[in-house]
Protein backbone atom coordinates (compact mmCIF):
# COMPACT_ATOMS: atom_id res chain seq x y z
CA UNK A 1 0.00 0.00 0.00
CA UNK A 2 1.12 3.46 -0.87
CA UNK A 3 2.13 5.84 2.02
CA UNK A 4 0.01 8.70 2.98
CA UNK A 5 3.08 11.03 1.25
CA UNK A 6 3.40 8.78 -2.07
CA UNK A 7 -0.33 9.55 -2.10
CA UNK A 8 -0.43 13.26 -1.71
CA UNK A 9 2.88 13.21 -4.64
CA UNK A 10 0.96 11.26 -7.46
CA UNK A 11 -1.95 14.13 -6.98
CA UNK A 12 0.66 16.63 -7.22
CA UNK A 13 1.94 15.35 -10.33
CA UNK A 14 -1.26 15.43 -11.33
CA UNK A 15 -2.54 18.88 -11.00
CA UNK A 16 1.09 20.08 -12.06
CA UNK A 17 0.10 18.23 -15.50
CA UNK A 18 -2.76 20.40 -15.63
CA UNK A 19 -1.90 23.50 -14.53
CA UNK A 20 1.30 22.89 -17.20
CA UNK A 21 -1.64 22.11 -19.58
CA UNK A 22 -3.52 25.27 -19.15
CA UNK A 23 -0.08 27.91 -18.79
CA UNK A 24 0.27 26.56 -21.96
CA UNK A 25 -2.46 27.42 -24.01
CA UNK A 26 -3.20 31.20 -25.85
CA UNK A 27 -6.23 32.83 -25.67
CA UNK A 28 -7.86 30.94 -28.79
CA UNK A 29 -8.41 28.22 -26.26
CA UNK A 30 -12.00 28.70 -25.65
CA UNK A 31 -13.28 25.05 -25.05
CA UNK A 32 -10.06 24.05 -23.53
CA UNK A 33 -9.28 26.74 -20.80
CA UNK A 34 -12.69 26.46 -18.92
CA UNK A 35 -12.51 22.19 -19.40
CA UNK A 36 -8.24 22.09 -18.07
CA UNK A 37 -9.62 24.83 -14.86
CA UNK A 38 -12.74 22.58 -14.04
CA UNK A 39 -10.11 19.51 -13.61
CA UNK A 40 -7.89 21.43 -11.83
CA UNK A 41 -10.70 22.90 -9.68
CA UNK A 42 -12.00 19.33 -9.06
CA UNK A 43 -8.20 17.75 -8.11
CA UNK A 44 -7.33 21.00 -5.89
CA UNK A 45 -10.77 20.59 -3.39
CA UNK A 46 -10.31 16.90 -2.93
CA UNK A 47 -6.81 17.10 -2.32
CA UNK A 48 -6.58 20.26 -0.32
CA UNK A 49 -9.66 18.57 1.21
CA UNK A 50 -7.74 14.96 2.06
CA UNK A 51 -4.28 17.20 3.67
CA UNK A 52 -6.59 19.28 5.70
CA UNK A 53 -8.94 17.23 6.89
CA UNK A 54 -6.79 14.02 7.56
CA UNK A 55 -3.19 14.65 6.86
CA UNK A 56 -2.55 18.12 8.85
CA UNK A 57 -4.32 17.40 11.08
CA UNK A 58 -2.38 14.02 12.47
CA UNK A 59 0.73 15.90 11.73
CA UNK A 60 -0.43 19.13 13.81
CA UNK A 61 -1.18 17.00 16.70
CA UNK A 62 1.86 14.98 16.81
CA UNK A 63 3.96 18.29 16.68
CA UNK A 64 5.61 19.61 19.63
CA UNK A 65 7.95 22.34 18.25
CA UNK A 66 6.37 25.58 17.30
CA UNK A 67 9.07 25.16 13.93
CA UNK A 68 6.81 22.18 13.15
CA UNK A 69 3.86 23.95 14.07
CA UNK A 70 4.49 26.72 11.91
CA UNK A 71 5.65 25.03 8.71
CA UNK A 72 2.11 23.06 9.05
CA UNK A 73 0.18 26.38 9.59
CA UNK A 74 1.90 28.14 6.32
CA UNK A 75 0.31 25.09 4.76
CA UNK A 76 -3.04 25.84 5.77
CA UNK A 77 -2.57 29.18 4.81
CA UNK A 78 -1.09 28.62 1.23
CA UNK A 79 -4.41 26.38 0.74
CA UNK A 80 -6.54 29.50 1.64
CA UNK A 81 -4.97 31.74 -0.69
CA UNK A 82 -5.37 29.55 -3.64
CA UNK A 83 -8.70 28.50 -2.70
CA UNK A 84 -10.09 32.12 -1.51
CA UNK A 85 -8.02 34.26 -3.93
CA UNK A 86 -6.41 33.07 -6.71
CA UNK A 87 -8.59 30.46 -8.19
CA UNK A 88 -11.74 32.78 -7.59
CA UNK A 89 -10.45 35.67 -9.29
CA UNK A 90 -9.24 32.85 -12.15
CA UNK A 91 -12.37 31.42 -12.33
CA UNK A 92 -14.04 35.20 -13.22
CA UNK A 93 -11.63 35.93 -15.58
CA UNK A 94 -12.76 35.95 -19.04
CA UNK A 95 -10.74 32.60 -20.61
CA UNK A 96 -10.04 34.64 -24.09
CA UNK A 97 -7.99 37.36 -21.90
CA UNK A 98 -4.38 38.06 -21.83
CA UNK A 99 -5.25 37.81 -18.08
CA UNK A 100 -6.04 34.59 -17.89
CA UNK A 101 -3.08 33.59 -19.03
CA UNK A 102 -1.61 35.30 -16.37
CA UNK A 103 -3.44 34.58 -13.43
CA UNK A 104 -3.21 30.85 -14.54
CA UNK A 105 0.67 31.18 -14.27
CA UNK A 106 0.35 32.29 -10.58
CA UNK A 107 -1.85 29.73 -9.60
CA UNK A 108 0.79 27.08 -10.97
CA UNK A 109 3.73 29.17 -9.16
CA UNK A 110 1.88 28.91 -6.02
CA UNK A 111 0.86 25.13 -6.33
CA UNK A 112 4.18 24.18 -7.68
CA UNK A 113 5.76 26.23 -4.32
CA UNK A 114 3.29 24.79 -1.90
CA UNK A 115 3.88 21.04 -3.57
CA UNK A 116 7.58 21.49 -3.17
CA UNK A 117 7.80 22.94 0.38
CA UNK A 118 5.49 19.81 1.34
CA UNK A 119 7.39 17.34 -0.35
CA UNK A 120 10.62 18.69 0.95
CA UNK A 121 9.48 19.66 4.26
CA UNK A 122 6.08 18.09 5.77
CA UNK A 123 6.47 14.80 4.07
CA UNK A 124 10.12 14.31 6.25
CA UNK A 125 8.27 15.82 9.07
CA UNK A 126 5.65 13.18 8.96
CA UNK A 127 8.18 10.40 8.69
CA UNK A 128 9.84 11.86 12.00
CA UNK A 129 6.77 12.60 13.84
CA UNK A 130 4.32 9.83 12.62
CA UNK A 131 5.01 5.95 13.44
CA UNK A 132 5.02 3.79 10.47
CA UNK A 133 1.33 2.04 12.03
CA UNK A 134 -0.06 6.02 12.02
CA UNK A 135 1.33 6.40 8.23
CA UNK A 136 -0.85 3.56 7.35
CA UNK A 137 -3.84 4.49 9.27
CA UNK A 138 -3.52 7.77 7.31
CA UNK A 139 -3.19 5.68 3.71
Amino acid sequence: MPTPMEMLRQDHEKVSELLEKLTATTTRAEKTRPELLEQITAELEVHTAIEEEIFYPALREAASSNGDKEQIAEGYEEHRAVKRLVLPDLQQTEVTSVEFGGRAKVLKELVTHHAEEEEEELFDLAEQLLSAEQLDELA
